[in-house]
């Protein structure tokens, strides 16, 4: 299918989903990479209480806080 007929297509409101292959879907600059931090025992006890009491993993906090913070620079 051409590109014209699939903005046509997608202008008429139909699902074009089906016209692509998601499994190849990339997001580009958001994908995954592992880091390790090492934090105080202190810190981990109150990250985990914060946590737990926004109903999150500590994970996501830290990713939530982090990203938060970059985003104000």
């Amino acid at each position: 299918m051409k590109a014209e007929e699939l903005d046509k297509r997608f202008d008429e409101g139909e699902d074009i989903l089906d016209y692509f292959d998601l499994s190849t879907l990339k997001r580009p600059g958001l994908e995954q990479k592992s880091v390790d931090l090492n934090f105080p025992q202190w810190m981990v006890i109150r990250l985990d209480e914060e946590a737990k009491r926004l109903g999150m993993s500590r994970q996501a906090l830290i990713q939530t806080w982090i990203g938060e913070r970059l985003e104000t620079l």
